[in-house]
Order: structure tokens, then sequence, then C-alpha cells
């Protein structure tokens, strides 16, 4: 039989070679694909009303045929209307649609249409302002699929139309629904009660009431969680199987690197390390994943397994995503451990590995490296590259894990000795994702701030209060602190009515600033330049750094006291927060100034929550439910973007379920070697494929 991935789009009746391209717009390249290309909502046309029983203030759907149009341009607001007149013999309902001339090709006296919208009165008549529409053929099939049943709204390109699309799914389902492969087994899916997959795919496209559509919906959710969870699950097996090496970590040791620090460590703090000692003994690998809000000393923890390789004669590696953060690391590592010494009584070597370190240089660390003679190893995904080669690589820390993919974490941990991996990340993650996108790893969580530390306060200004603002900066550097200004964009651009870095550096240093010493750092920069420029910051050599948000993570300056944020509104609210966290470091307090005008309701609700709360962990459920996982992570973490249905924030019991139920099969059948698992391999091939080769090379 042959596969529907395999039966390109313009085979499809109404479909061909001159409309490929308008599916292809749309991701959709085959048969399958389009089967697979799910309704963004509903209208529930089968209660159409009838226009003299429409209601005022609510959204109804009404049908009728126009009697008129017009096209115009507003003497008032300059704006072009475009309007129309609907009569269905019970009454006359006005429509009108602002700046789309376009429009007038499509109305015609005589044309059923179908208007879904929000009726109001204006000058005595019924009215909806820019309804939704859809024009509807005469001919009896046309009317069945889009009057008196639940019709679906698709995401549309430009050129298509809903009805075009309806047609072409109902095409495909008519001759192919049969030959669509069940990716569940019948055991499975009758022990929970799931509907086979020919009956959910065409109650997603035409359902027969939303009840019916809704458990389609939770069964193709569920197959997603169980194939991903089964990917994520034998990546683990991959590893787990593999002998690590088994250190020896005593109490001694644990409590030696405790007395390193002037001050006590939290509790949650001794709490991690002690989970990460006991990982650390075992003869499998650790898989573990430890998170925790900006500043809460992630770092100190994490530094803990690099210390006890180093006393095991071993090497270990932390890996950070950019050069800022790599520096920040490689300085107080170096800081921390200068005091410390191993069995033999010797400090560990720390070094630096970066792109932006002379040709010469790095060569130099990458055969110390190789050689052993390096015990510590701080760098970028330059670590990765195939020129480094670890002579007993044992412990391996990953920073800001949501940088990086699963295949990055993999190609480091295989160029050691199946050596112990710590991913971290100061984006709390919620249960729910922790589960999706790292199912593979144990979770550590560190819930608590050092104390001592300074409280940060946020405040919202609009942009016209800028002057005032500025005087806030000028006040905290004569009183001897640092400032931070930060910005969306490096220049100026012609589409974009935004302040930008380098335009207000050179304001700031001839006019607003210019008693001060001024600094500017961007990610166009030459790397040696923002080094130096960010070593004199640290310094106090330059008292306010303006900047874009290459300072987002990793830089401390515990003089920092005062950070504005221009055009805040641009910002997601993880970038807020992480901004947010570069002040107050010291034990002085500190202040966020936001400059923001939220023209969207996603924008002022980002600003709302920053000005509510600190906790990062409430504020990164927010950010999760405003913007959606995808976006959150961006498009490179796996395990986000493969899930193309299921709703990890919103259908926890959904993946539980899945995840236990793949969990039960890799329990009896680890290898998926029996007949009736051998087609999940394939499946996971096909649908998982960065996770299926992470497992390979993990």
């Amino acid at each position: 039989m042959k596969k529907l991935r395999d039966i390109p789009i313009q085979f499809i009746k109404g479909v061909g070679p001159s409309r490929k391209k308008l599916f292809n717009n749309l991701g959709i390249e085959n048969v399958e694909d389009l089967m697979y290309f799910f309704p963004r909502r509903y209208e529930d046309r089968r209660r159409i009303s009838p226009i003299s029983m429409v209601q005022t203030g609510e959204y109804q759907t009404v049908t009728g045929k126009v009697l008129a149009k017009r096209s115009r341009r507003s003497w008032y607001t300059k704006k072009h209307l475009s309007e129309i007149m609907v009569d269905d013999g019970s009454g006359r309902l006005h429509c009108v649609w602002f700046n789309q001339p376009y429009l007038e090709k499509y109305f015609r006296a005589g044309k059923q249409i179908v208007l879904y919208g929000k009726a109001d009165i204006y000058k005595e008549r019924l009215q909806m302002v820019s309804p939704e529409w859809e024009l509807i053929d005469s001919d009896t099939d046309d009317q069945k699929y889009s009057i008196g049943c639940i019709v679906p709204i698709y995401p549309l390109t430009r050129g298509m139309t809903q009805r075009y699309l309806r047609k072409a799914v109902r095409a495909s389902l008519d001759k192919y629904l049969n030959d669509l492969t069940d990716a569940l087994p019948v055991w499975l899916r009758n022990k929970h009660h799931l509907v086979n997959i020919k009956r959910s795919i065409a109650s997603i496209h035409m359902p027969e009431d939303f009840d019916i559509q809704q458990k389609a919906m939770s069964r193709i959710s569920f197959e997603e969680f169980f194939i991903f969870q089964i990917s994520v699950l034998k990546r683990r097996l991959s590893i787990v199987m593999k002998e690590g090496v088994a250190h020896n970590v005593n109490l001694n040791l644990v409590n030696a690197y405790k007395n390193l620090f002037p001050f006590p460590l939290t509790q949650a703090q001794k709490k991690v390390i002690n989970e990460i000692a006991g990982d650390m003994q075992q003869t499998v690998p650790m898989l573990r994943l430890l998170q925790g809000d900006v500043g809460c000393g992630k770092t100190i923890v994490a530094l803990f397994g690099c210390v006890a390789a180093f006393h095991n004669g071993l090497q270990s590696a932390i890996m950070a995503p950019t050069e800022i953060l790599v520096r920040q690391h490689y300085d107080n590592v170096t800081k921390i451990l200068q005091e410390f010494k191993g069995p033999e009584g010797n400090s560990p070597r720390v070094a630096l590995l970066i792109s932006g370190l002379p040709k010469k240089e790095r060569d130099a660390v990458k055969r110390k490296i190789a050689n052993k003679e390096v015990d510590i190893v701080i760098g970028t995904h330059a670590l990765i590259s195939e020129e480094v080669n670890f002579k007993n690589l044992s412990f391996v820390v990953i920073d800001e894990q949501h940088k990086f993919g699963v295949k990055q974490r993999a190609l480091l941990s295989r160029k050691g000795l199946n050596p112990d991996i710590l991913v971290m990340t100061a984006t709390p993650i919620p249960r729910t994702l922790s589960l999706t996108l790292f199912g593979d790893l144990d979770v550590s969580v560190i819930n608590e701030m050092p104390p001592g530390r300074g409280k940060v306060e946020t405040t919202l200004y609009p942009q016209k209060e800028a002057p005032y603002v500025y005087k806030q900066v000028r006040n905290q550097v004569r009183a001897g602190k640092q400032a931070f200004i930060i910005y969306p964009l490096v220049e100026e651009s012609d589409k974009l009515d935004l302040k930008a870095a380098e335009g207000m550096f050179k304001e700031f240093q001839q006019k607003i600033f210019k008693d001060f010493k001024i600094g500017l750092v961007h990610g166009q920069m030459p790397r040696s330049q923002v080094d130096v420029v960010m070593e004199q910051f640290k310094g106090n050599e330059i008292h306010i750094l303006v900047s874009t948000t290459v300072v987002e993570v990793g830089v401390d300056i515990p003089n920092a006291s005062v950070m504005v944020i221009e055009h805040a509104e641009r910002f997601g609210l993880a970038q807020l927060h992480q901004l947010r966290g570069r002040i107050g470091r010291g034990k002085q307090n500190g202040e966020c100034l936001l400059l923001a005008e939220a023209t969207t309701e996603e924008g002022q609700q980002r600003l709302q929550v920053i000005l509510s709360t600190s906790d990062g962990f409430k504020i990164a459920e927010q950010d999760l439910l405003i913007r959606g996982p995808g976006h959150y992570f961006g498009r490179h973490q796996h395990g986000l973007n493969e899930l193309r249905f299921a709703k990890p924030l919103t259908q926890i019991d959904i993946l539980e379920l899945a995840r236990q139920e793949a969990c039960d099969l890799i329990h009896k059948d680890p290898e998926l070697k029996e007949m009736k698992h051998k087609h999940f391999q394939a499946i996971i091939k096909e649908r998982f494929p960065s996770y299926l080769e992470s497992a390979r090379s993990g």
C-alpha cells in the first residue's frame, strides 16, 4: 500500500499543478499533510440566527443574499469602506469592512453569503463591522457542508478561500481516509477507549458535534505524547544502559566544597549538591536537570560536579551559549577554586575555549585538553567541534539548556567516558513541560534565593516620561552606582518607529549623560571589542552601559543598581525577567525602569506580569500561557515543534497517561524487538528523527 505522504498534493481533486503552490505555502506537500492540517477553530452553523432575531452585542452567524454593495472613502476618517446589505427574508443587515477595497470584486448581488460577527445598531440600522464572511454556492453539496453544520475554519494563505480548502480536504477524505494506518495498536485503543485514526481524522475535519471532535483531538494528542515519550525513554535508556564513571564522592569532599565559600549555602543548594553527589557515585551516567530562578546560585551547585571529577583525576566541561556568559563562568570558577586543593595538593587547571580566542591560543587550549593538561574546560558550542578531544571527560554541565538542542547535548556527551550530564536552566519549567522537553532527565529545583541579596523594584513609564527616567539614572550614577540601558534594536529601522542602541548611545554621549562615561555593546560588534567594554564596565570605568539583549544572561555587576529597558513591550517575559536579573546582585536594592507603549493585548499582559511578581517560576508559567511553549523555548528546542497537536500545558492528564503506557512498553520491550512493537521504531524515525539520532550518538 502506498503511503499517503508519498502522494503529492497535486493529485487531490481540484488541486493540480497550478494550485499546488498555495498548499505548499501552508506547509502541505502531500495527502497526509492535508489530512493532518487541522482547523484552527469551528463555527457552529447549526443554529443560524434569522436577521430579525439577531441580538446586539453578541457574536452570531447569519446567512442571506447580497442585495447591494458600495465601495467608498470616508470623508471623516479617510478610510476606505466596503459595504454590503444582506437580506434573509426576515430582515436586513448592513456589513462594513475598512481598508479592504479588494472585497468589492467578491460581493455580487444575488450571491448567498454566511457572516459571523458581533452586531450593533448604527444610525438606527443593524450592522456588523468586519465580520468573517464566506460566499456559498447554490449547489446542494456546498450548502450541505457550509450551512446547518459545524464548519471548520482553517488557516489560509493568500489566494485560497475556506470553501476551496474544505473541498480539497473532503476530496482527500473521500479517496484516502481508508488508507490511513493507525499508529496505536488495538489493545491500547481498547484499554483507554480511544477511537481509531480514521474516525478521529474525519471527526476533526467534519465533526458531528463538539464532544466527538474533542474526543478525536484527545486521541490524536495521546498518540503524539505516547510516541514522543517512547523516543524520550529510548534516549534515556541508550545512555543509562552504558557504563559510566563511578566517581569516588565521599562526605569529606562534599563538606570541603561547601566550606569553600565565605557565605552559607541555602538548604536548596545543599540538597541538590547531595543529589549530584549520589548520582556521580553510580556506575550509570547521571542525567539531571537543574532549574532555578535568576541569581539562585545554580553555578555554585554545578561546579561541585567539576570538583568531584577533578578529585577523581578526571576532566569536566561547562558549555554555555554566549561568550559573555562563558567568560563570566571562567572568572567565577577561577576565583572560587583558587584555594581548593585536590588529593595531590594541586588546584584545578581551568581553561577557556571560545571561537573569539586567537587561533594560536585556541589550538594550544585544544592540545592541553587532549593531553589532560586541563581539568575544567569552560566554553561555548566550540566545545562540540570535531577538533576538540578530551582525555577523560567524566562530567558535563550545559548552561541555559533552552539555547541548545538535544543534538548538542549528545555531541558533548559523546566526547567523554559516557559522562555524567547536568543540564541547567534559569528559565523555570512547569512540570508538564519538564516531562515533555526533559522526560529523559531527573529534575532538581533550587527554589530559594541566597540571603542578603538586594530587591529589585520594577516601574512602568510611558515613552514621554523618558526625561524623568534618565534623571533617575543620573541620580543613581552620581551616588556611585552603575546603570544599564537596554534597547531591542542595534540600529534604527525605517519600518519600526523605535529608538535603537547605537543612535541613543551617541545622544547620551553628546547630550543627556555627557558628564559620565558611556559604553556600548551589541551582537554585531567584534567579540574582542565587547569583551573590552564589559571588562571596563565590570571595573567601574564605565558608568552607563547601553546594550541590546547580549547582556541577558551571565553578566554579574554587583555595583549595577538601575536598569532602563526601552520599548519594553518588544521583549518577551522571560527576556525581561532575565534582563532585570542583571541588577540587585549585590546587597543594595535595584530599580528596573520600563519605558513602554503596549498596543497589543499580549504586550499589555506581559507588562502586567513583570510588574506584579519577581518569582521566575510564576513568570515562566504566565509566559507559557501567553505565548505558548514553541515561542517560549525557540524553534530549535526538540519536543515542542514536533508536537503538532498535543498541548502539554493543558493536557497534563493525557500526557501522564501516555507517559505511563510508554514506560510500561519500554520496561517490557526496551529494544522494541517484539513484532507488535517494531512499527514504533519506524514511526519515531519519521516523527522525531533528532531524538533517534541523539539516542544513537548519546
